[in-house]
């Protein structure tokens, strides 16, 4: 399964062409930053940073995941499993940037997770998260827009199929979260596609230009935080 989502994700309409440069135009220059890749995958988003000059650390839960990270990245990065879900294994304020692509809808407590990241940045560190717009999954799903809770989708995947499971919730939730966490909301992007989705995906093109698919916040943590 990680090797289809990786062959998937590398070159995939959504991923490659729509949220990862949305990510990375949000996180600006990283050359000498101390970045965390939360929720690292295959690594394919910590492969750009490292390539634009940032100190990486990736962690996922999935250790299949990070044998593909580490055959793509070799020592370039350190990458090293964690949940989410539990505090993060490392000190208070030894990053300058956490990014977090597509992950943050799939963890329990939102709020939690956003704290912990909150607590490894260095004051005035920043966040770059991105994740399912909440209109979008209403779009999909139906149902409450105002209601949480847990959804499915069922990817069909190179002869391989799973289940991901991920929370679904309105935007005022979300930006409670961020604030309950501590952080202030510095940008917030409603992205549209890069231009070379248009050739080889032109349905999935027109449909994000009248529709939001992801939602992508650049969080600032307080000096004094």
């Amino acid at each position: 399964m990680a090797s289809a989502f990786e062959a998937h994700a590398l070159d995939g309409a959504y991923n490659a062409h729509y949220d990862r440069p949305a990510v990375l135009a949000l996180a600006g220059d990283v050359r000498g930053r101390r970045v965390l890749d939360a929720g690292c995958g295959p690594g394919l988003y910590a492969q750009e940073l490292v390539a634009r000059g940032a100190e990486v650390v990736g962690v996922d839960r999935s250790e299949a995941m990070l044998v593909l990270a580490r055959e793509r990245l070799g020592d370039a990065a350190r990458l090293l499993p964690a949940d989410l879900d539990e505090p993060l294994p490392f000190a208070d304020g030894c990053f300058d940037l956490v990014v977090c692509a597509l992950a943050i809808h799939h963890v329990r407590d939102r709020t939690a997770t956003l704290r912990e990241f909150l607590r490894v940045l260095a004051p005035g560190g920043r966040a770059v998260l991105s994740t399912h717009h909440p209109t979008s999954d209403w779009l999909r799903k139906g149902g409450s827009y105002f209601e949480r809770r847990q959804e499915e989708d069922v990817w069909r995947l190179e002869g391989c199929s799973f289940t991901a499971r991920f929370w679904r919730e309105p935007l005022s939730a979300l930006c409670a979260a961020v604030a309950a966490a501590g952080f202030l909301i510095e940008r917030l992007v409603e992205p549209l596609p890069a231009a070379s989705m248009r050739e080889r995906w032109p349905e999935d093109w027109e449909k994000l230009q009248r529709e939001p698919g992801f939602l992508v916040l650049r969080l600032v943590k307080p000096p004094v935080a």
